[in-house]
């Protein structure tokens, strides 16, 4: 009787066994960089944290089937490095040599990676389920509503063109008085009179003009 117990059990090790190694079929690996996630705060990889793996994988697997009856005893641990990665597979409860189909073990898993991830302290980067894609992060909501951020940034644009506005007009109308006032200048300048319908220079009423011809006629008569 004791033999026959004995047989049964290592039959039933052995297939567990061959449940879980690389590459199996249903098997998952799992990398972790405890050192990398929290620096000198890094805790080590024991037994009591694979207890602790098992027992989160578990409550995914019941948690994502309200049905489930998987137990710690349920999940197994192969090929476990220093570094820190294993492989891992889901043994059915009832019958207990074979595995959970591949596809509701990723489920259960992403349904509760962010679980999983507080449970060791780690993030998705850290703790990761190979071949699983890992769920969405939800979306950071601004501290400011986006409304508020639209609305600062059209007010802005809305008083940066009246400024803009202004300072051109200013420039403007001070353009046009200089242009103004230069063509004044340039008028008084170039004045000219018109004697007879000629256009003569401008007389210097001080100093006179003298006409040429009765100039040329006084040189021709000598002085008494």
């Amino acid at each position: 009787m004791l033999r026959a117990l004995l047989l049964t059990l290592s039959v039933v090790a052995i297939a567990r066994a061959e449940l879980c190694k690389p590459d199996a079929q249903n098997a998952f690996k799992v990398r972790i960089s405890i050192k990398t996630a929290l620096g000198d705060n890094a805790y080590a990889w024991d037994a009591n944290e694979e207890y602790l793996f098992k027992a989160m994988v578990a409550f995914a697997m019941r948690r994502y089937s309200s049905k489930s009856t998987t137990q710690i005893s349920n999940v197994l641990l192969c090929n476990v490095t220093d570094r820190v990665s294993f492989w891992f597979v889901v043994t059915d409860s009832s019958k207990n040599v074979t595995t959970v189909p591949r596809s509701e073990v990723e489920a259960a898993i992403r349904m509760n990676w962010n679980r999983i991830n507080s449970a060791f302290l780690l993030s998705d980067k850290t703790l990761q389920f190979l071949k699983i894609t890992s769920t969405l992060s939800p979306p950071v909501e601004p501290s400011t509503p986006v409304w508020l951020i639209v609305f600062g940034v059209v007010l802005c644009l809305i008083v940066a063109g009246i400024i803009f506005l202004i300072v051109s007009g200013i420039q403007k109308h001070k353009k046009k008085n200089k242009e103004s006032t230069e063509r004044e200048n340039l008028e008084e300048k170039v004045e000219v009179t018109l004697e007879n319908g000629i256009p003569c220079e401008a007389l210097d009423l001080k100093a006179g003009r003298i006409n040429g011809v009765f100039a040329a006629d006084d040189e021709r008569f000598t002085s008494l």
